[in-house]
């Protein structure tokens, strides 16, 4: 399992996420920057992805929607701001409704993921600050940790 810490700071608006994956950085970037390989790893199993737009460059946007497993679908996107292959991009994550346009009563983070080489892994943290702590708390009141744990962890089963 390559996520090694999840934590959360109700103070700093923060959730933190740390994971070791038994592969080069360029690997794990190349997940996050081909839309089929991002489907594979971005909804945890019961939630899989359709990334619908993929823009990963400063000022792209990513679209999404998860489906359940009811049909149900749950929609999201990235408002992409600063990308610095293969080392770390960070973006505006949010809710969405069904044409992707911003759901105002959800909340919305910024987002940083860095990628570092670390003895022939890649060592990946990914950092979430949210603009209330009512939103941290929401997101944590859904179930993020444990979906966010099961998403990453199929990172190892595609890279290897």
């Amino acid at each position: 399992m390559p996520v090694t810490d999840i934590s959360h700071d109700l103070d700093a608006l923060t959730l933190t996420i740390t994971a070791q994956f038994a592969a080069p950085v360029q690997r794990i970037w190349d997940i996050y920057a081909d839309p089929r390989q991002l489907e594979k790893v971005w909804g945890p199993p019961e939630y899989p992805a359709t990334v619908v737009d993929h823009d990963l460059s400063p000022g792209g946007r990513v679209t999404y929607y998860m489906t359940g497993p009811e049909g149900d679908h749950v929609y999201g996107y990235w408002n992409v701001l600063t990308v610095e292959e293969p080392s770390s991009f960070s973006y505006e994550d949010g809710f969405a409704d069904e044409s992707f346009a911003p759901n105002p009563e959800m909340p919305t983070s910024t987002c940083v993921s860095t990628f570092t080489e670390q003895d022939g892994t890649t060592l990946a943290r990914y950092v979430t600050t949210f603009g209330t702590r009512e939103g941290l708390q929401t997101v944590l009141d859904m179930g993020v940790e444990e979906g966010s744990r099961s998403a990453i962890d199929q990172i190892d089963s595609l890279v290897a």
